[in-house]
């Protein structure tokens, strides 16, 4: 029997996610979207190209949750995209609102799934869902450290000439402007980046690593980035379904990990079939230690704000 993906937010980075899913013949998807008619032409759209493509999956839109039973795996994209000017932060509200409405009607229909955000403030938007659900923190993930990461490498990759599969990177943190890359755990096929870049031209791909969402929302004026976000989202998903335990930067509900505890904060996990099957703690100077705990304080900012308006 096929696996099932649920996508809700037939936008620009859902039906993406839909596309990369259907490509690689991961799962059967169900597109969900308020907008009439927008996941139901996307998702035949989508459904047309397997003939050219070669991939036999199914993907259908839906304006409810009825079709989403028994899904494996939820995305939830759905919420407002930033605007130029806009911070992650300034989403807070109307995003959680959103998020709240589609992880109670997501869990209703596929009770034993597991939910993976992508809608911002995404470490914030993390803990609502986790509220909502009721579900254990293997099964709660957001994207956001595969995406950073992901840009991290690709400037590194761009400041020396040489291929991205060669870089390896880690970024830890929420995901907004206080992330942090961190450049001591960084190598080029073993060489440690500091041997090979000057601090200061270090520091400025980890500037831009830190604003490359804002960057591409600067550019595109009328939306934030999909390409990027929905590929990392894809290669989460495959892990899952695939078991195949890929250890990856997401934000996780962490339970003292890094002295933390309650907060959805980016570091390295395993996953496999069952979610988050392992968070890994890695070892951090007091510089690291520093930049993590700012971090962490920005989410639990947000989280306190939410805490109030929801009373809990």
């Amino acid at each position: 029997m096929r696996k099932k993906v649920t996508v809700v937010g037939a936008g620009n980075v859902g039906a993406n996610v839909a596309l990369r899913i259907a490509d690689k013949e991961l799962a059967d998807v169900v597109l969900v979207d308020v907008v009439e008619g927008v996941p139901q032409g996307k998702g035949l759209d989508l459904l047309q190209s397997g003939p050219v493509e070669g991939y036999d999956v199914n993907v259908t839109g839906s304006n409810d949750y009825e079709p989403t039973a028994g899904s494996d795996i939820v995305v939830i994209t759905a919420g407002l995209a930033r605007k130029p000017g806009m911070s992650r932060d300034d989403l807070l509200h109307a995003n959680s609102a959103i998020v709240k409405s589609a992880t109670e009607q997501a869990v209703k229909y596929s009770p034993d799934c597991i939910l993976i955000l992508v809608t911002n403030p995404l470490d914030a938007m993390c803990w609502v869902a986790q509220q909502v659900s009721g579900f254990p923190r293997s099964r709660v993930i957001g994207m956001a450290g595969v995406l950073d990461t992901a840009r991290y490498r690709t400037f590194l990759a761009m400041e020396l000439g040489v291929s991205v599969e060669n870089i390896t990177a880690l970024v830890l943190g929420g995901h907004g402007d206080t992330m942090v890359p961190l450049v001591r755990h960084t190598n080029v096929s073993g060489i440690p980046v500091t041997e090979l870049i000057p601090e200061d031209r270090l520091n400025a791909i980890v500037d831009r690593t830190r604003n490359g969402g804002a960057e591409i929302v600067k550019f595109l004026k009328t939306g934030s980035a999909y390409y990027a976000p929905s590929a990392a989202t894809v290669e989460m998903v495959e892990s899952i379904l695939k078991d195949k335990k890929k250890v990856l930067p997401c934000a996780a509900l962490l339970e003292g990990e890094y002295g933390v505890n309650g907060l959805f904060v980016g570091v390295p996990v395993k996953l496999g079939a069952s979610g988050i099957e392992k968070v890994y703690e890695v070892q951090l100077n007091d510089a690291e230690k520093a930049m993590l705990a700012h971090s962490t304080a920005a989410v639990k900012e947000l989280v306190d704000v939410l805490k109030e308006k929801m009373g809990a």
